[in-house]
C-alpha cells in the first residue's frame, strides 16, 4: 500500500503511543498528537486547513481498515477525537517503522561535456 507522509507519521505515532501507554494494545491516541507533523515545516498551511487535512488522511486510513476512530456522530457531521490501531494497523506500522529512513539528498543535473 502507498501512503502519504503525514499518514505514515500517524501510523508511527499512534504505534509509540500504544508501546509508551500501556502493557497491551488498545490504548487511544488524540489527534493534538497528529498535529506535530507541522511542527517542523517551512511552510506549514493555516491551522483551519491542518484539521480538515488530518481528518482527510484519518478517514482515508479509517477506511484501508488500518485504525478505528472514536468520537461524535450528529446528524449532519461526524467528529473524530482519539483513534487507535487494528491489528492490520499495527502490522503495517512495523513494517513502517523498520524501513530506513531516506535523506534529502539533492538530485545532481546530468554533466554537459
Amino acid at each position: 500500500m502507498k501512503f502519504s507522509n503525514l499518514q505514515k507519521f500517524i501510523l508511527k505515532q499512534i504505534w509509540e503511543n500504544e508501546a509508551r501507554g500501556s502493557s497491551h494494545h488498545g490504548s487511544k491516541t488524540t489527534r493534538t498528537v497528529l498535529e506535530k507533523f507541522y511542527d517542523n515545516k517551512k511552510n506549514p498551511p493555516p491551522q483551519k486547513i491542518r484539521a480538515n487535512i488530518i481528518t482527510t488522511s484519518i478517514e482515508r486510513l479509517i477506511n484501508k481498515g488500518l485504525i478505528v476512530g472514536f468520537g461524535e456522530k450528529t446528524q449532519h457531521k461526524l467528529f473524530i477525537r482519539e483513534i487507535k490501531l487494528t491489528a492490520q494497523g499495527r502490522q503495517v506500522a512495523q513494517v513502517l517503522l523498520s524501513q530506513q529512513a531516506k535523506l534529502p539528498f539533492k538530485k545532481r543535473s546530468a554533466r554537459k561535456k
